[in-house]
């Protein structure tokens, strides 16, 4: 079976960074188009960057120059890089990855930007 965990997450003061990483077993993440995606409360769930399987790479405006994207295929893993955070930042970050036609999806790892 095709699993996804996220880590990383955790609390950091605004300006500081954090390192997210999503390992998945079950499939390779060299083969499939990946993305983080990350959900506030009370706010519908955001693409934050997405990687195709060529490695073409695409970023939300609010993040674009502060946030990287990480494809380490003998590692198997999915890493994001988050520099200069910000309180607005604060979510429940997701791993996807979408392989013939299905969605899958990590449990999350929270991400809370606060001084």
């Amino acid at each position: 079976q095709v699993q996804l965990a996220e880590s990383g997450g955790g609390l950091v003061q605004p300006g500081g960074s954090l390192r997210l990483s999503c390992a998945a077993s079950g499939i390779s993440v060299g083969f499939a188009a990946m993305g983080w995606y990350r959900q506030a409360p009370g706010k519908q769930r955001e693409l934050v960057v997405s990687v195709t399987s060529g490695g073409s790479t695409s970023y939300a405006d609010s993040v674009k120059g502060r946030f990287t994207i990480y494809r380490d295929n003998a590692k198997n893993t999915l890493d994001l890089q988050m520099n200069s955070l910000k309180p607005e930042d604060t979510a429940v970050y997701y791993c996807s990855l979408k392989r013939r036609g299905a969605n899958y999806w990590g449990q999350g790892t929270q991400v809370t930007v606060s001084s």
